[in-house]
């Protein structure tokens, strides 16, 4: 090519455009690239503290916190002053009470048969006996009547065969199987170094799908009074059924769990659960688009929110907004939760306009910000703004209605007990087996959140007498 010094300056302008055509491609893919590598560093970071991701999922992208700094005025660790104790009391009635006398005196080694009494020191020992497995028969005795027809005694309840184990054991291997996640195998090892009892592993099994053929009208009496619930919460986990990904559904209270195993996530298997079809609360939600198909009042999680807008203050450390809506968001929760702690139907209005205010300031200046380009794709973070802006009813409704949670984490607490069991026996192995351990699962949630004792209620269900929630009377 000729030198810059031969050209034509119809030649240059050639050159110069070309060369400008160039850039304008490079700037192109400049940007599309440096829109890529932000996507993935944003991906990257996601952990618990700023999505939905669980904590178990962090590995190594844990949420960094603040090392804790100990200076001379700081904290000690361990129990703090004022703080109440834990460690174990004396009993005014112990069961067993075992007297020891000293033999000699350990100053001049004299007898102390018969030495005058000096008062006692009193230390108490809590144990347990070892378990030994009891073998009780039952004589059935048969009366021959004058008809000529001859009567069997009824066998008590769980006595049901020549040679068989007890609703107390049977409890216990449902107890360790459902609510500890022991493992089968390890469940009947377990309870034969405990007890001296043989159980095999297919026996272990049995009990979970006998337990779960006692609760099925527990469980639709769960499901029912959840539909007549005030306010409800409802949420969804992937599940591995025999290798294959299925969806755990639930919906809850306070006091009550069921849960709903579907091979889909969508309205058929909603449809399926059915509660959200009958029911006309509020369902407190993630905002799966599902949920909106149904006539309940729609609460938005807020949790998901706080941990949206933490990933748009990362990925925008520059701007100030998500810090602004976040805040506001915290400070509306706990204006909500002293109105509820004081008897309050709302929060008032007068203490609720700045939050409001700020949260609507920060959701436009955000909006202003990132603004949706002509033909691009638009952004996760013009998406979430938009929800806060069209969702604000839905977001806010636990300002208006102090039943409605902040949050929905206690859904998500009622879904963690099935991903620890995936994560202790990899899946389910089949599907009537996860439907057996789930019936059961929300019958010892439900139980648990009354108060009421796990293994009473298991051995109950095992005997034909199953725990049942109260029925909450009608104001």
């Amino acid at each position: 090519m000729a030198g810059w010094e031969e050209l034509t300056r119809e030649q240059l302008l050639i050159v110069v455009g070309e060369q400008a055509e160039v850039v304008a491609e490079q700037s192109i893919q400049i940007e599309a690239l440096t829109t890529q590598v932000s996507e993935l560093t944003r991906r990257l970071g996601r952990n618990s503290g700023n999505s939905s991701l669980p904590p178990s999922s962090d590995r190594g992208s844990k949420p960094q916190r603040e090392p804790r700094k100990r200076g001379r005025g700081g904290r000690r660790p361990g129990k703090q002053p004022g703080a109440p104790g834990s460690g174990l009391g004396m009993v005014a009635d112990p069961d067993q009470v075992v007297d020891h006398e000293p033999d000699a005196c350990l100053g001049c080694g004299g007898d102390l048969a018969g030495a005058a009494d000096a008062g006692m020191v009193v230390r108490q020992v809590r144990d347990v006996p070892l378990v030994k497995i009891t073998v009780t028969e039952h004589r059935l005795h048969k009366r021959a009547c004058g008809c000529g027809q001859v009567t069997v005694a009824a066998a008590p309840a769980g006595v049901d065969g020549p040679a068989c184990y007890g609703p107390n054991l049977r409890a216990v291997a449902v107890y360790l199987v459902v609510f500890q996640h022991v493992p089968v195998e390890r469940a009947a090892r377990l309870i034969a170094d405990l007890t001296g009892a043989t159980p095999s592993t297919g026996w272990v099994s049995a009990q979970v799908a006998r337990a779960a053929d006692a609760l099925v009208e527990v469980e639709q009496l769960i499901k029912t009074l959840l539909m007549v619930a005030a306010v409800i919460g409802v949420d969804e986990t992937s599940l591995n059924v025999a290798g294959k990904m299925h969806w755990l559904h639930v919906a809850r209270t306070d006091k009550l769990t069921a849960y709903h195993r579907h091979e889909h996530r969508g309205r058929d298997a909603v449809a399926a659960f059915g509660i959200l079809p009958s029911f006309t609360g509020t369902a407190v939600h993630d905002g799966l688009t599902v949920y909106d198909c149904y006539p309940a009042t729609h609460a938005l999680c807020g949790a998901h929110l706080i941990r949206d807008l933490t990933d748009a203050a990362e990925t925008h450390p520059g701007q100030h907004w998500p810090g602004q809506a976040r805040k506001a968001l915290a400070d509306l929760a706990g204006l909500a939760a002293t109105a509820r702690a004081d008897g309050l139907a709302a929060v008032p209005a007068e203490q609720a306009a700045e939050p409001l205010r700020l949260y609507r300031h920060a959701v436009l200046v955000g909006l202003a910000q990132h603004r949706k380009a002509p033909g691009r794709k638009q952004s996760k973070t013009r998406n979430l703004l938009q929800r806060l802006q069209a969702h604000e009813t839905e977001i806010l409704r636990f300002v208006n209605d102090t039943q409605v949670p902040f949050t929905n984490n206690g859904a998500e607490r009622d879904l963690r007990p099935a991903k620890t069991q995936l994560k202790i026996s990899g899946c389910h192995r089949a599907a009537d087996g996860a439907t057996n351990w789930l019936r059961v699962r929300g019958y010892i949630s439900t139980v648990t959140k009354h108060g009421d004792d796990i293994l009473t209620a298991l051995r109950d269900a095992l005997t034909g007498n199953p725990w049942k929630p109260p029925i909450p009377a009608r104001t």
